[in-house]
Parts: structure tokens; sequence; C-alpha cells
């Protein structure tokens, strides 16, 4: 059975350049997961109070997906696009329980 499991990532500082570089193999990796039903929610965390951050840029991401295992969500994780790229600093997986709505 399926779980859901929160994806963050923290971006490093003025990584931007590599996230827009790097955005459409990740966009790619998310779409599979919403068509194969499992994606709950995605996007990115803007670096300012601002919906377009602009030259700001972002300092992370949220992903919430189901993923067999624990085990299942940090490889899927740890190969995302942006890891490879460095945009990311760090990425925690945890287990999500949804609740509402």
């Amino acid at each position: 059975m399926n779980l859901y499991y929160a994806i963050v990532g923290e971006d490093v500082a003025g990584s931007l350049d590599k996230r827009l570089a790097a955005r459409p193999a990740h966009l790619q990796r998310l779409n599979k997961l919403k068509d194969e039903g499992r994606l709950l929610l995605a996007g990115p965390f803007p670096a300012i109070d601002s919906p377009d951050p602009g030259p700001a840029g972002f300092s992370g991401s949220l992903i919430v997906a189901a993923f067999d295992s624990l085990e299942a969500a940090q490889a899927w994780a740890e190969a995302d696009p942006y890891v490879a790229a460095g945009v990311y600093a760090q990425v925690s997986v945890k287990p999500f329980k949804r609740v509402l709505p």
C-alpha cells in the first residue's frame, strides 16, 4: 500500500540559475507522478513574500507524493534533477498523513 511522503528540498543560496536550468527535467518527473495518480501537491517556496519572487528566487520546494516505502521516496528524492544540478543543499523525506481535505 502506498503512503504519502513529504519531500522538502532546501535550496543553496544563489541557485536560481541552476534551478531554472534543471526545471524542465524536474517537472517531467513530477508530471509522471501526477499521471500515475501519486502526486498530492508540489511547489517551490518563494524566497520573499510574493508569488513571483523574480531574482530573489526560491528557498526550496515541497513535494507530497505516494510511494511504496520511505526508502522508495528517499531514492526518488535523491534522483531529482535539482539534486544533481546542485540546487538543493539538503533534502528531507518524512512520512505524511493526509487528514484534510
